[in-house]
């Protein structure tokens, strides 16, 4: 019994189940509708929170009721429903773009356009019996295949608790160690160690031009006396000294 009352929803609050010095008396004027508004109801201590709205009798059944119509238990024990087979029409059938194809090519179709006009004049579809599903066999497997994923190699926990690997890996890199160290030798003796004199040779360093202290104010001043009695004489003595 304590268990049905418990499972039962708790209704609104009335007047007459409100006693005196409860969290929801009422002083003066009282009416039903105080207590069926969330706003003003307060919770009971040790209660869980009523439903302020008025719900319809035990016998309600909530949601939808739909009558059956096919017969139910009867039905289905005393026939076999069977799904009759659905005919598939022509113009369902996917296109035959081979036929279509090879159609456009001996009339003469070279581009996109004449071959798109072509589609739309002779829409040639496939046929059912090439379409079809039940026509088509099962893929040809060996006998001895095995459908599924491989499964994964066992853990070697032996290997992991000695630390296999990491030893193969200190191996590994110790052999590479000293493989680069006997490349790294071999290349010091095959080549000479170059000195200031093979590079001066090699590439020699350009050579540097003369050149005499000026003023940076007297740089583009020009000569006020020439000593000279013509141009050619300038020329000929400059010849001369270098």
């Amino acid at each position: 019994m304590a268990g049905d009352k418990a499972a039962s929803p708790r209704r609104p609050l009335t007047l007459d189940e409100v006693e005196p010095s409860s969290e929801n008396e009422r002083l003066g004027v009282a009416r039903d509708s105080m207590l069926c508004n969330p706003l003003i109801l307060k919770p009971e201590v040790g209660k869980p929170k009523r439903n302020c709205c008025t719900l319809p009798g035990l016998d309600f059944a909530y949601g939808l009721y739909i009558q059956s119509t096919d017969g139910g238990v009867p039905e289905a024990i005393g026939s076999w429903d069977t799904v009759k087979p659905r005919s598939v029409s022509a113009r369902d059938m996917p296109r035959d773009f081979i036929s279509m194809n090879r159609g456009a090519l001996r009339a003469g179709c070279t581009t996109a356009r004449d071959f798109n006009l072509y589609y739309k004049a002779k829409d040639i579809r496939r046929k059912g019996e090439e379409y079809s599903h039940l026509q088509r066999g099962p893929p040809k497997l060996p006998a001895d295949f095995t459908f599924g994923i491989p499964p994964r190699p066992s853990t070697p926990i032996f290997d992991l608790l000695q630390h296999k690997y990491k030893e193969l890996w200190m191996e590994q890199q110790r052999a590479l160690t000293v493989a680069q160290r006997v490349v790294k030798k071999k290349s010091r003796k095959d080549k000479a160690r170059e000195t200031r004199t093979t590079l001066l040779r090699r590439e020699p360093a350009p050579a540097q031009e003369e050149s005499f202290w000026h003023l940076p104010r007297l740089e583009k001043v020009g000569p006020h006396l020439s000593t000279f009695p013509a141009r050619d004489a300038h020329k000929k003595a400059a010849s001369a000294s270098h």
